[in-house]
């Protein structure tokens, strides 16, 4: 197990580094094989402001 600094890695060890690059790449390959149709850019961002603006109006 080799130990790296945070000036090297935001991870602990070179194990938990390779862990986490091995889950995200199978998380990518995943998501490049779902054969369901993409959402479009203007629709997300739609959604995502309407729920910022209810959060906001909620705290207000």
């Amino acid at each position: 197990m080799t130990k790296l600094t945070p000036i090297e890695s935001e991870f602990a060890t070179t194990e938990d580094a390779e862990a986490y690059d091995a889950w995200f790449r199978a998380k990518v390959e995943a998501a490049l094989a779902d054969p369901r149709p993409g959402i479009p850019h203007d629709q997300v961002m739609a959604k995502l402001r309407a729920i910022i603006e209810a959060k906001k109006a909620k705290q207000a």
